[in-house]
C-alpha cells in the first residue's frame, strides 16, 4: 500500500507547471516584482470571481484580518465576537489591534459559530462579528448579517479556508463589510508562498486598507496613519491568476471526494461524518470527522509505528484511530487540538473549563482525513478500508 499524505501540492504543479513556469519567467524578466500589472490583474480577476467591487491584495490571510480591523477603527476597549474553534490568527489579529476577542461556542455539526448564542454575548463594547467559514463550510450569512444589522455591528468574514464557497448563491466574503482570504499554499486557492486579500463593497474602506498596507501612505512619502508593509508579491499574483481559472474545477473535485467519504463512512460505530450545509455550498477545504472519545485522561496521539495499548483497555478515541491509520501509511491531521479560549495566552480572559462545551469536545474528537482534488479512488478506498477495519473492532 502506498503512503497517503493529508495533502499533495506536487500534483497541482505537475498539471500547471508549464503554464506557471512561462508566466513566472516572463514576470522575472519584466523586473516588476512589487505591484504593477500582475497584482492589478489578479485583484480585478478575483473581484470578478467573487462578484464584489473591490479586492485588495496583501501579504497573508492574517494581515487581511488585521487590516480589516484597522480599517474599521476597531481597537482598545472594543470587543469582537468570534469562534474559539479555528486557527489562532483569527483571535490573534483582534488582540493585535488592542481589542478583546469574545468567544461564542460552536455548532458541533458544522464546526462554525452557533448563531443562536451570539446575541447573548453582545455588550455595549461589541463592535464587530468575525465569523469563520471553517473547513470550507459556509456559515448562514443571511442570519448572521441580519443579527449584525439589528445591533449595528460590522461583519468581518474569515474566509481563509472557504474560497469559492457560497451561501444562497452568493460567494462568502461578499456578505459582510469585508471578507478576508488566505492564499497560503495549502488553501483551496493557494500561492507558492504567502498571500492574502480583502474583499469589500465599500470603496472608501478599500482605499483605507490600501493605505494601511503601504505604511499608512496615501501618497509616496506622505503618511496619514501608522500602517504596515503588507504587499501581495507580483510573483504570487501571477501564479494565483493562473490557479484562479482552475478553482471551481478543483472545488468540484473536492466535493466528489467528500461525497464518497460521506457515503462510505455513514453508520460506522464511533464516527460522525461532517454535514454539508443546508442553504450553502461547501468547498471542503478539510474533510473532518469526529471519533467518539472514550473519556480517558491519557493522550495517545504521539506518532507511532503501531497503536499503543490504552489504559482503559478500550482504546475508543480519536488518537488511537489516528495511530492505527498512520501505521498503515495514512497521514491525518488534527485541526485543532486546543480551542482558543483554552490557549495559554488567553487565560486572562477568564473562560472556565466546560464554559464552551462543544468547542472543547470537538477538539478532543476531530480528525481530518486526506483531502485534495487529486486524491485518487484507490487512495480514498485505502483510507475508507482502514477506517472500516478499525472502528468496528474498537467500538463494540
Amino acid at each position: 500500500m502506498a503512503n497517503i499524505p493529508p495533502l499533495d501540492l506536487t500534483q497541482q504543479y505537475q498539471t500547471l507547471g508549464t503554464e506557471v513556469n512561462a508566466a513566472v519567467t516572463a514576470l522575472l524578466a519584466s523586473g516588476r516584482y512589487i505591484g504593477g500589472a500582475a497584482v492589478d490583474t489578479f485583484e480585478q480577476g478575483f473581484a470578478a470571481y467573487l462578484g464584489v467591487p473591490q479586492v485588495v491584495g496583501c501579504n497573508s490571510g492574517t494581515d487581511a484580518l488585521y487590516l480589516a480591523l484597522r480599517a474599521l477603527d476597531i481597537g482598545p476597549g472594543d470587543e469582537v465576537i468570534t469562534s474559539p474553534f479555528t486557527f489562532f490568527a483569527t483571535a490573534e489579529t483582534i488582540s493585535a489591534v488592542g481589542a478583546t476577542p469574545v468567544f461564542v461556542d460552536i455548532d458541533a455539526n458544522t464546526f462554525n459559530l452557533d448563531l443562536g448564542q451570539i446575541a447573548a454575548a453582545i455588550t455595549p463594547r461589541t463592535r464587530a462579528l468575525m465569523p469563520v467559514h471553517l473547513f470550507g463550510q459556509p456559515l448562514d450569512l443571511q442570519h448572521l448579517c441580519a443579527l449584525a444589522q439589528d445591533h449595528h455591528l460590522a461583519v468581518i468574514e474569515d474566509c481563509a479556508q472557504a474560497t469559492g464557497a457560497d451561501w444562497a448563491g452568493k460567494k462568502v466574503g461578499c456578505w459582510g463589510d469585508v471578507g478576508c482570504f488566505s492564499f497560503f499554499p495549502t488553501k483551496n486557492l493557494g500561492a507558492c508562498g504567502d498571500g492574502g486579500a480583502i474583499a469589500t463593497g465599500n470603496a472608501d474602506l478599500a482605499q483605507r486598507i490600501r493605505e494601511l498596507k503601504e505604511h499608512g501612505s496615501p501618497q509616496r512619502y506622505y503618511h496619514s496613519a501608522i500602517g504596515i508593509n503588507s504587499r501581495l508579491d507580483a510573483l504570487q499574483a501571477t501564479i494565483l491568476t493562473i490557479k484562479l481559472r482552475y478553482l471551481d474545477q478543483w472545488n468540484q473535485q473536492r466535493r466528489a471526494v467528500a461525497d464518497r467519504y460521506t457515503q462510505a463512512l455513514q453508520g460506522l460505530p464511533g464516527l460522525k461524518a461532517p454535514q454539508a450545509p443546508q442553504g450553502g455550498t461547501s468547498v471542503w477545504h478539510q474533510y473532518t470527522v469526529r471519533i467518539q472519545n472514550c473519556g480517558s485522561s491519557r493522550r495517545c496521539d504521539a506518532p507511532t509505528t503501531q497503536p499503543q495499548p490504552c489504559e482503559t483497555q478500550a482504546p475508543r478515541c480519536r488518537d488511537w484511530v489516528r495511530n492505527h491509520l498512520q501505521a498503515q501509511g495514512i497521514s491525518t491531521m488534527i485541526y485543532y487540538p486546543v480551542p482558543l479560549h483554552q490557549q495559554a495566552v488567553y487565560q486572562n480572559l477568564g473562560y472556565q473549563p466546560g464554559q464552551l462545551p462543544q468547542a472543547e469536545q470537538v477538539a478532543r474528537e476531530v480528525l481530518s482525513l486526506p483531502m485534495f482534488p487529486e486524491l485518487t479512488l484507490d487512495q480514498q478506498h485505502q483510507v475508507i478500508t482502514a477506517l472500516k477495519d478499525c472502528l468496528p473492532k474498537i467500538w463494540v
